[in-house]
């Protein structure tokens, strides 16, 4: 049986540097669908969202058979060289190899964008939850942090600290190492989710997944996991904001 891959789509306000959910992309091995999320109400409310062009009619869903072309346009050609080597910096292995878990895996961001992507992470055999992202900021850090982050080992424990008096984001949440070196930030578009699973979750750990050694791009240099044990029922991205907005359906 063919399981369904969830990945939800982002959107940054360009002035107030704001990350709003606003879409959900599912694949169930033949089919995909987009629908907008409630979060899309916030982004119209707060700064001004408008529809994207490839999806005009919020409360819609939207099925095709074939990846929508804003999120195939996020997918690295494989005629390019380099092709191979970003398949390595993901650290996929062959059989998650599917357009939507290297979406799920790279973000799918593009330079001068104001969209990105990141998977609904599904709990294990012990009700675990894992997500695996790049941290950003990497560019703002010192040398002395850089040459850290090449000697990084897979599996090393992170550590995650708040920048509540950070003057451009007070939500800031930073990966340190034992020693006491930033070694970058979590997505901004996951703050929010991860501050909910500090108050939901008996267990929360951050590993190095994958360092990717220069001249790896610093977008893709430090790949690390998080994974969280849940109390109760709590599941992440089940907030209003994630859920459908839905309405009419619309072939593609």
């Amino acid at each position: 049986m063919k399981t369904k891959s969830t990945l939800f789509l982002a959107w940054q306000d360009q002035n107030s540097r704001s990350w709003f959910p606003i879409g959900r992309l599912t694949f169930d091995g033949t089919n995909y669908e987009f629908t907008y999320t409630q979060g899309v109400l916030e982004a119209q409310e707060k700064c001004g969202f408008e529809p994207l062009s490839s999806f005009p009619r919020l409360g819609e869903v939207y099925k095709s058979t074939y990846l929508f072309p804003v999120f195939a346009n996020r997918l690295m050609p494989k005629n390019r060289p380099d092709y191979s080597s970003f398949i390595q910096w993901l650290n996929l292995s062959q059989h998650e190899r599917e357009p939507i878990a290297i979406l799920a895996r790279s973000g799918g961001r593009r330079e001068t964008d104001t969209l990105t992507v990141f998977p609904l992470p599904e709990p294990d055999s012990e009700g675990r939850y894992c997500l695996h992202f790049f941290l950003h900021g990497l560019r703002y850090l010192p040398p002395c942090a850089i040459e850290r982050i090449n000697r990084l080992e897979t599996g090393e424990k992170l550590l995650l600290a708040h920048e509540f008096q950070n003057p451009k984001d007070p939500k800031a949440l930073t990966l340190n190492t034992d020693d006491r070196y930033i070694v970058g930030y979590c997505p901004r578009y996951l703050n929010r989710e991860f501050f909910e699973l500090l108050k939901n979750a008996s267990l929360i750990e951050v590993r190095v997944e994958r360092v990717n050694q220069p001249p790896t791009p610093l977008q893709f240099r430090l790949l690390c996991n998080i994974t969280a044990q849940c109390y109760d029922d709590f599941c992440p991205f089940s907030s209003d904001e994630y859920q459908p907005f839905l309405g009419e359906v619309a072939t593609v």
